[in-house]
């Protein structure tokens, strides 16, 4: 996850991510905690930040589905949403291995626009192939409010972030004039 360091949230998510032994066995520890403390069957999410040092930290736990999890609805051979369902629904868990790099980034509402939303761009973005639109509904729009999501999929790490941030440089979400 890569954080936006102005609006202090998820500008991109990046699958898969690439870390160290020593990371993944603290990621581990805090998962293991975790899950014992809570006790409870569902999905959840947790956040974690990684600081300068190499420590992981916990940013938040979400009982539920995650924007740091959107990328999975093409990226991953089952989405976070068909898991959420098959918990719901008593049924198997899925397979959620990453099939191909994928990553997500958030549609927010720029800085001095509040009003009713309109999307600049999003007729040259929908042209592009393995990039997926998914708009969630709201009519108005405010700086820094969530609009929506973009996932982008890639043969290679490199590929993903040039995606990613061409893709930000092309779309943005106003307020009609």
């Amino acid at each position: 996850m890569v954080a936006d360091p102005k609006l202090n949230l998820l500008d991109f998510n990046i699958c898969p991510v690439l870390l160290t032994e020593e990371i993944e066995a603290q990621i581990d520890t805090i998962t293991g905690k975790f899950l014992d403390a809570i006790q409870s069957p569902g999905l959840f999410a947790i956040e974690l930040f990684l600081d300068k040092e190499g420590k992981v930290w916990v940013n938040e736990t979400a009982p539920r589905l995650h924007n740091s999890g959107h990328q999975s609805q093409e990226g991953n051979a089952n989405s976070q949403f068909e898991q959420m369902y098959r918990v719901v629904k008593n049924l198997p868990l899925a397979d959620t291995d990453a099939i191909i790099y994928s990553g997500m980034l958030n549609l927010v509402g720029a800085e001095g626009h509040s009003g009713k939303v309109t999307y600049e761009g999003m007729e040259e973005v929908l042209k592009l192939p393995e990039t997926y639109i998914h708009l969630y509904g709201k009519t108005e729009t405010k700086p820094g409010r969530k609009m929506g999501h973009i996932n982008v999929l890639a043969e290679s790490r490199e590929e993903l972030m040039e995606k990613l941030v061409m893709v930000k440089g092309m779309v943005k979400v106003v307020a009609e004039n």
